[in-house]
C-alpha cells in the first residue's frame, strides 16, 4: 500500500468530471471542497487540512451529508497511505478502516448519487491496485460497481457528455475488469470507449489493449491527467 496515496491523488483527479455534464453549479459541493483535496493529495497538507477541516463543519450539522462523507472518506483512506509509507502501520490501519467506513457509509444513505459512487468507485479502484489480490480485488469489484451504476444512471444524459467524462469512465472500467482477469468484459468497454468517445485521449490505449490484450500501465505522476488535458 505504499503507492495509495499518489494513486488516490491521481485517480480522483481524472475522473471527476464523470460528475455532472458541463454545467457545474456553483454551490455543489464537491466544487467547494475539491481544490483543497486535489492539492492536498498533491502534496501540500495545509490545503488538505482545510478541505477535511470543510467536511467537518458540514458534518457537525449534518452527520449524514453523503457528500461530505465520502469527500472525507477518501482523505482518510489518502492520510493511510501515507501513514504506511512512512512505517506507521498501526495508525495506516486505524485510517483506512474510518475511511472506509465513511465512504461505505456514504453510499447507504445515497446510493444512486453519481457525486458519492465516483469519489468512492475512485478511491477503492486506486488503493485496490496496492493490495495483495486477496485484499484488493473485493475492493476492486465494489469500485467497479459503483462505475456502472454511474454508467447506468448516466444513460438518459450520456450523449450531452464530453468526450473526456465518457472515456475516463469507460476506462475506468476497462482497466478494472482487465486486472480481474475478465478480458471478455474489458474488451467491451475498450471497444466503447472507442466508438463512443474517439476524442477522450484514451483511443490508442484502448486499442493497443484491443490489439494485444495486455491491460495498459498507469502512470503514477501525482496530479497528472492524460490524454486531453496533456
Amino acid at each position: 500500500m505504499r503507492m495509495l496515496s499518489a494513486v488516490i491523488a491521481w485517480v480522483l483527479t481524472l475522473v471527476l468530471s464523470v460528475l455532472q455534464p458541463s454545467a457545474q453549479p456553483v454551490d455543489r459541493f464537491d466544487m467547494l471542497v475539491r481544490a483543497d483535496f486535489f492539492a492536498g493529495f498533491a502534496g501540500d497538507l495545509d490545503r488538505l487540512a482545510r478541505g477535511m477541516a470543510a467536511c467537518d463543519k458540514v458534518l457537525a450539522t449534518n452527520p449524514s451529508h453523503a457528500e461530505a462523507l465520502v469527500w472525507h472518506g477518501s482523505g482518510l483512506a489518502f492520510q493511510a497511505g501515507t501513514a504506511f509509507a512512512a512505517g506507521q502501520q498501526a495508525r495506516g490501519m486505524d485510517l483506512w478502516a474510518t475511511g472506509m467506513r465513511e465512504v461505505d457509509r456514504a453510499v447507504e444513505l445515497a446510493p444512486d448519487s453519481v457525486g458519492v459512487l465516483i469519489p468512492r468507485g475512485a478511491m477503492l479502484l486506486s488503493a485496490s491496485r496496492s493490495m495483495p489480490p486477496v485484499m484488493g480485488a473485493p475492493l476492486l469489484r465494489s469500485a467497479l460497481a459503483n462505475y456502472e451504476h454511474v454508467l447506468e444512471r448516466q444513460q438518459d444524459v450520456w450523449v450531452s457528455l464530453g468526450d473526456h467524462p465518457k472515456g475516463e469512465l469507460l476506462f475506468g472500467l476497462a482497466e478494472g475488469y482487465a486486472r480481474l482477469g475478465d478480458m471478455d468484459r474489458a474488451r467491451r468497454y475498450f471497444a466503447r470507449l472507442v466508438s463512443d468517445a474517439p476524442g477522450s485521449g484514451q483511443v490508442a490505449r484502448a486499442q493497443a489493449f484491443l490489439s494485444t490484450g495486455d491491460a495498459p500501465a498507469l502512470p503514477l505522476n501525482g496530479m497528472t491527467c492524460i490524454g486531453c488535458h496533456q
